[in-house]
């Protein structure tokens, strides 16, 4: 059995719904698989003394799931007046259409095409309701819209698929690329270092107590594997199926399709930058 505290992040271990802050509670999704590991976290974030809540990523299209959301807040007294996602990704924002209609909420996201209502999101923006306050953190690299959400009254921040729980991320070429996720990871490495954040509250998988440690893991596996492409290429392993049957073969195979975007991504950084 290993220890949680060893683990990069200092994942809290199983992934349950209820309170992960004093702000910030998870309903978890009924969508678990290999992409979405124990399923998609919908979080519900209002300040303790407010009626007011913001939920970030409804999830998917199950009505069962988006009323559980809802009931969930009527439970804690507030009332959804707000939905925001980190990204387009079906298995975060295909429900928010209904969840809108069960809400009568705005959604609001960095792609005009996921909205409803006039307002979008932008880089450093503050959203506030009911004293709440979200700082809208730009990260893109595994999608071209991906956002995350500073969290500071509880020194935390809402990563989406930026940072996982458990495991990491892939960069979703062509819409991803690896120096806008590399630069989003150094981003959010400064909000530990020079905001204090502690708590990683993932878009899948447990929460993380050590932010910085889950980010200088995730630079380091990327520099890793980075380094194990480039090797692959100058050992005559020319395309991204190669690199990918070298590199991953101690991989499930069941992920290799998954793994190949990655891969596509991290030769396109290399031959950019000269490397290959």
């Amino acid at each position: 059995m290993s220890d949680a505290a060893a683990l990069p992040g200092q994942p809290r271990g199983a992934v349950v719904s209820g309170p992960a802050t004093a702000r910030a509670v998870n309903v978890l999704a009924p969508n678990p698989s290999a992409m979405t590991l124990d399923g998609t976290n919908t979080w519900i974030v209002s300040e303790p003394d407010s009626d007011l809540a913001v939920v970030i990523d409804p999830g998917p299209l199950d009505d069962g799931h988006l009323r559980h959301v809802v009931d969930t807040a009527e439970k804690l007294g507030k009332r959804v007046a707000l939905t925001l996602l980190t990204h387009g990704h079906p298995d975060h924002a295909e429900g928010a259409g209904r969840f809108a209609e069960l809400t009568g909420t705005h959604v609001r996201a960095l792609d005009p095409a996921l909205r409803l209502g006039d307002e979008g999101l932008s880089a450093g923006q503050v959203v506030s309701l009911g004293g709440l306050e979200l700082r809208v953190v730009p990260t893109p690299g595994h999608t071209s819209d991906s956002l995350s959400f500073h969290l500071p009254a509880d020194r935390a921040v809402l990563t989406g698929d930026t940072i996982l729980g458990r495991g990491t991320t892939i960069v979703a070429h062509p819409d991803g690329r690896l120096g806008d996720y590399l630069d989003s990871l150094r981003r959010l490495r400064s909000l530990t270092v020079d905001d204090g954040v502690h708590t990683v509250l993932p878009g899948h998988g447990p929460v993380l107590d050590d932010a910085q440690g889950a980010v200088e893991f995730y630079l380091a596996h990327r520099a890793s594997r980075l380094a194990q492409v480039e090797t692959a290429v100058e050992n005559g392993h020319s395309t991204a199926e190669e690199v990918v049957a070298h590199v991953y073969a101690d991989v499930d195979r069941s992920l290799w399709p998954a793994a190949e975007l990655s891969v596509r991504a991290q030769l396109e950084y290399l031959r950019e930058h000269g490397l290959i």
